[in-house]
């Protein structure tokens, strides 16, 4: 299966910012972990600050052979009219992924307004929490 990963603003920053609320793991960690654990999977990553280029990249993943979408939109979950838009229009499995625990933080952090168009969100989990959008995707494609 081949599965996009897309993460938002500051995402380039794990390991560095606020390491207690997002731990000490690297971007580049996490896609190493996730590339061993699913060696059957075929995984792209993009991550960009950038608004028009997050919706750019999702755009272009319905017109290749993506199959399924896993995405940290960052503080864009609370903000992106856009970006909510953009994954409004994709048709294969999607899912949010949150390494902290939204609903236990800032009030503006509470409501995910692109969530409210994926199959679902997963939040809390740290690094872990793409794996679990993996094996939601897996098991969103067996149903």
């Amino acid at each position: 299966m081949n599965i996009l990963i897309i993460n938002g603003p500051n995402l380039n920053l794990l390991g560095t910012r606020d390491p207690d609320v997002y731990g000490k793991d690297t971007l580049p960690d996490i896609q190493t972990e996730l590339q061993k654990q699913y060696p059957d999977h075929t995984f792209s990553f993009y991550q960009s600050n950038v608004e028009g280029e997050l919706i750019n990249r999702i755009q272009d993943a319905m017109k290749n052979d993506t199959e399924a979408l896993i995405i940290n939109p960052g503080g864009y979950s609370h903000t992106s009219v856009a970006l909510r838009d953009a994954l409004d229009a994709v048709t294969f499995p999607k899912v949010e992924v949150h390494l902290s625990n939204i609903h236990g933080r800032e009030e503006f952090r509470d409501r995910s307004i692109t969530g409210a168009v994926m199959n679902g969100i997963i939040t809390g989990f740290g690094k872990h929490s793409y794996a679990l959008g993996v094996e939601a995707i897996e098991r969103l494609n067996l149903s």
